[in-house]
């Protein structure tokens, strides 16, 4: 059996390819045997918001906020997956969470 980290090169192989569904899939196997992966999370969140499947990008950036919540990083990502969302459905919920989501990154930057 392939570990996460050979299966997280397979996925990141076939988005570099365009091969995005293919991508997906590989992201979410990895997923099934260790859920907490919380490198596959953020990788899975960028290559759904590309298809265009934003409320599954936006529970998979929050996942990994939630899997590393100290980490500044993952809330900016998460920030920049709900103004994908706004952008593409122009549902102006999104920027309020995009925006909180920013201000949970800068005061970890911040030290605060």
């Amino acid at each position: 059996m392939a570990t996460s980290r050979e299966l997280y090169d397979e996925a990141d192989r076939l988005k570099d390819e365009g091969k995005l569904e293919e991508a997906v899939a590989k992201y979410q196997e990895i997923l099934a045997q260790e859920e907490t992966y919380a490198l596959a999370h953020a990788a899975l969140a960028v290559v759904l918001g590309k298809l265009d499947r934003h409320a599954e990008a936006i529970q998979h950036a929050r996942r990994v906020s939630e899997l590393e919540p100290n980490d500044a990083f993952s809330h900016a990502q998460l920030s920049v997956v709900y103004q994908r969302a706004f952008a593409a459905t122009n549902n102006p919920q999104f920027i309020q969470l995009a925006e909180d989501a920013m201000g949970r990154s800068r005061m970890i930057e911040g030290g605060m």
